[in-house]
């Protein structure tokens, strides 16, 4: 089965709050950091402190300049309001005594970042708990960000530009778009 978006923002919502609600700084900084950069699930794993904040002059970075695992290509990624916030709710519960420390640290060794698979279970297991529709998954939050992003009108190139892709007929049929979608861009025109 497909990998899918979230494509309803109160269902976005909802995962924010299940996170939040049960103390788990650390996975809701993950969902909220996977929705708001376009970034593969590797890529967030392999952040560092140091990625996002700049520990002399104890402020957040304005951007996330990495390489990308997979494709090898540099992006830089503005931190937005949410991540930011994410990022500080998740530094005051987990105090990191070093830049160098991973941001999703495993809980058996701080020096070691979350593994893929406790990722998949995390997001997948919140999911399921609040019986979101579709298949999602770690990768759904990367074809979240794309799909809203699209909904607010960016330019399916530029969303190309973003996710790294090779063109624009992988990134179409990335955004998941479906018969709901098409109705909504023909009711809104109704001439």
């Amino acid at each position: 089965m497909v990998t899918t978006p979230i494509r309803e923002k109160n269902d976005i919502e909802l995962l924010k709050t299940h996170f939040l609600e049960a103390n788990e700084y650390r996975n809701y900084a993950l969902f909220v950091v996977g929705i708001n950069t376009a970034l593969r699930i590797s890529d967030i794993l392999g952040l560092k402190w140091k990625s996002v904040y700049d520990f002399e002059r104890k402020k957040y970075l304005k951007h996330i300049d990495t390489i990308e695992q997979k494709t090898k290509k540099r992006t830089c990624i503005a931190i937005n309001t949410n991540c930011m916030e994410a990022f500080s709710l998740l530094m005051k519960e987990s105090n990191p005594a070093s830049p160098d420390e991973y941001i999703f640290f495993s809980r058996k060794n701080r020096y070691k970042p979350l593994s893929r698979n406790r990722a998949y279970h995390i997001i997948k297991n919140a999911a399921a708990e609040n019986k979101l529709d579709g298949n999602i998954s770690c990768h759904s939050l990367r074809k979240t960000f794309g799909y809203h992003a699209w909904k607010c009108g960016t330019p399916p190139t530029l969303i190309m530009n973003i996710y790294n892709h090779s063109g624009l007929e992988i990134t179409k049929r990335y955004l998941s778009i479906d018969q709901d979608d098409k109705d909504e861009v023909f009711n809104a025109v109704n001439l």
